[in-house]
């Protein structure tokens, strides 16, 4: 690096003296297990044994501070986009390299990509950001909510393996679990492992030891230290800078990744201003799933475009293709939302109901208790902790297509509080699919006044407003966009609690907040709504998507 720390990488290249494109896989997590074959949420840097018969030179990096790499972890900061420039370009200088260089691979390695990009290094051709996070204080507060059920677990686990050395993970015993992952019937297995998965291999990290410096000293900042949005947060959004960005950019996500990487997908694509092309592929459920080579096939023919001069036909269509779940078919648009949709506004009745119109006008109340009380469990006497509002069956198919916000009306007993609100498809024989969710502190409920009117709505959470007990109080609370087909006979519903810790309460993914932990009897007013984009119904058959949409 350009202050003489050294990173550690993998190089896996083709045999021989030639040149090759390189493709950089930049994280936190081992390098040496990329290959492993296990369905874990941090092996996430592409196939070696799929890009390199294909005449590429794959690197696997560690960054700062993990895998033996010099220096200190400084998570998603100016460092570590300062160094992935400077690994692009001592990639490109090498002598296996044809001085072409692209990145890939998922999650952490997507947001290396990033923040590669905007430091605009000479060499760098194109990149493959799928399941990326451009905004720390996005995937970790959730509006003042700390994502507590995903960020504790992971910086033990990043803490816990950089603390490995290289001999820890190349023996005998790897070499074997290897072999066994790799067999295609248990490989095979893994295409439906989903993400809550991967949180379960990350909690076991907890039980073991791992230096506390510094990823004690990380969870503490983001956990305790730094509840608003300020400099330290700031450091570590890549929304701002992204206009910097100068090379092909291929985004995506599954829609299942409600909690982690899905809301920063759109806001990138919107924010890319300054590359040259921009596409973006959303997929259903297994679509993104650990070891990732769901997307290698595309990843192939976007950077045999890029970087080999291929005609690959991988600029055809509309730039935008979606999976539209519960439709079961792919849907193209030239815009995000589809420039078909409309709004459509459902009132929180005072009856359970979601309907047009408010209804009878009344509220509905729920309790959220602290800890310390000194009960041991519930009274009959209380309360329920959370809150439904179910439509009547849907006469006729209904599409979400695009942003969901949720306009509350209500009062609490407490100066602060949670609304943790999950949007839900209900069949008629009561199964149940946690669609997308969104979530709000209180007391960071103000909304940026200078924002445009007609853009998605976005929450400052950089100053702190008390909650005046009692008084009811508007509160704009989004939800991650998303996209999901509502089946004729089957019912939309929403949940609203202010504690998720209870494993009964709806948690997509599994990611659950820590509590802001004040007693409150929370009450909504059914002049509250919900608002759906929702897609045109006289929309016909797209012959692009090659399916009725």
């Amino acid at each position: 690096m350009r202050d003489g720390i050294g990173l550690l990488a993998d190089v896996h290249r083709p045999a021989g003296d030639g040149r090759f494109p390189a493709l950089i896989a930049a994280s936190p997590y081992p390098r040496q297990i990329q290959d492993l074959g296990a369905p874990m949420g941090f092996i996430e840097a592409g196939a070696s044994d799929f890009w390199v018969p294909r005449g590429y030179a794959h690197v696997i990096a560690n960054l700062r501070g993990t895998g033996g790499s010099g220096g200190t972890f400084g998570f998603f900061d100016a460092q570590e986009r300062r160094d992935l420039h400077d690994l692009v370009e001592w990639a490109a200088d090498q002598p296996w390299c044809d001085g072409r260089v692209g990145m890939i691979g998922i999650s952490y390695f997507a947001m290396a990509q990033l923040e590669a990009a905007v430091e605009r290094p000479a060499h760098l051709r194109a990149i493959f950001p799928v399941a990326v996070t451009t905004d720390l204080y996005e995937a970790a507060m959730h509006h003042g909510l700390f994502s507590s059920g995903f960020v504790t677990p992971f910086l033990a686990m990043v803490g816990l393996t950089s603390a490995r050395s290289g001999r820890f993970w190349r023996n005998r015993f790897v070499d074997a679990v290897r072999d066994v992952l790799r067999t295609e019937l248990l490989h095979k297995k893994f295409a439906t492992m989903n993400g809550e998965s991967s949180v379960t291999v990350l909690r076991a990290a907890l039980k073991l030891h791992h230096d506390p410096h510094p990823w004690d000293d990380l969870w503490r900042a983001m956990a305790v230290e730094h509840p608003l949005r300020d400099a330290w947060w700031d450091e570590r959004n890549l929304l701002p800078l992204l206009d910097r960005v100068e090379v092909p950019t291929y985004l995506g996500c599954d829609w299942q990744n409600v909690p982690l990487h899905l809301p920063s997908t759109f806001p990138a694509m919107r924010a890319l201003t300054g590359a040259p092309v921009v596409r973006v592929a959303m997929l259903g459920e297994s679509g993104l799933t650990w070891p990732w080579e769901s997307l290698h096939v595309e990843a192939l023919a976007w950077f045999d475009h890029w970087l080999k001069d291929r005609d690959t036909g991988i600029l055809d269509g509309p730039p935008i293709r979606y999976w539209m779940p519960g439709a079961d078919e792919w849907r193209t648009s030239h815009t995000w939302p589809p420039e078909d949709t409309g709004q459509l506004a459902l009132s929180l009745r005072s009856d359970g109901t979601l309907g047009k119109g408010e209804g009878s006008p009344g509220e509905r109340s729920f309790i959220v208790l602290g800890a310390g009380l000194g009960r041991s469990q519930s009274s009959d006497a209380d309360p329920p902790t959370r809150l439904t509002w179910t439509s009547e069956p849907l006469p006729q198919t209904l599409d979400l297509v695009g942003d969901v916000e949720v306009e509350l009306h209500a009062a609490a007993t407490a100066t602060d509080t949670a609304w943790i609100i999950t949007l839900q498809d209900v069949a008629p024989d009561d199964t149940i699919v946690n669609v997308t969710a969104g979530w709000l502190r209180a007391s960071l409920r103000r909304t940026d006044a200078h924002a445009d009117a007609a853009a998605p709505l976005e929450l400052p959470c950089r100053e702190s407003e008390i909650v005046v007990p009692g008084s009811v109080t508007r509160y704009r609370i989004p939800l991650v966009t998303n996209a999901r087909r509502f089946a004729t006979g089957h019912s939309i519903r929403l949940v609203v609690t202010s504690d998720d810790q209870d494993r009964s309460t709806p948690a997509i993914m599994g990611f659950r907040h820590a509590p802001v932990g004040t007693s409150s009897r929370n009450s909504v007013h059914s002049s509250s709504r919900l608002v759906l984009s929702v897609a045109d119904r006289r929309r016909r058959r797209n012959p692009e998507a090659g399916g009725s949409t």
